[in-house]
């Protein structure tokens, strides 16, 4: 089974994921908070990125979600492509779409998200990991 695997930052579990800019078409990494914390499974949303990059990827608006956690208020969800290529993932997913995101990240992966793999440390206590 593929198995990707991130350091720890600022002592927080991370996964790194890439997007695809509309504009041109090159690849934009983003590294995200691994949050199981962060929405439910039947939420309604994958992810939480900043607007501008939602948008930046051509991003094709779908509804508008309530959000009740860290993030209140009402925000719009967009359909966006993500991929992780070390673990063959790449699909448009569901993400929430808000005006800033956690200092030193750029954005949220929430559990519906990571809940698609087996996740956590797998032995390393100083990274964390997803494993298809």
């Amino acid at each position: 089974m593929p198995r990707a695997q991130w350091p720890l930052r600022n002592g927080r579990p991370n996964i790194e994921i890439v997007l695809t800019l509309a504009l041109d078409g090159k690849p934009s990494p983003r590294t995200l908070l691994a949050d199981t914390g962060a929405g439910s499974r039947q939420a309604g949303f994958d992810l939480i990125l900043d607007e501008d990059d939602c948008v930046l990827c051509g991003g094709l608006h779908l509804f508008t979600a309530t959000l009740r956690g860290a993030y209140k208020g009402a925000f719009p969800v967009y359909s966006v492509r993500v991929d992780l290529p070390s673990l063959g993932f790449a699909k448009p997913l569901r993400v929430v779409g808000v005006p800033s995101v956690p200092p030193g990240l750029d954005g949220i992966a929430c559990f519906g998200f990571l809940n698609r793999f087996q996740y956590g440390n797998f032995g390393d206590r100083d990274s964390f990991g997803l494993e298809a």
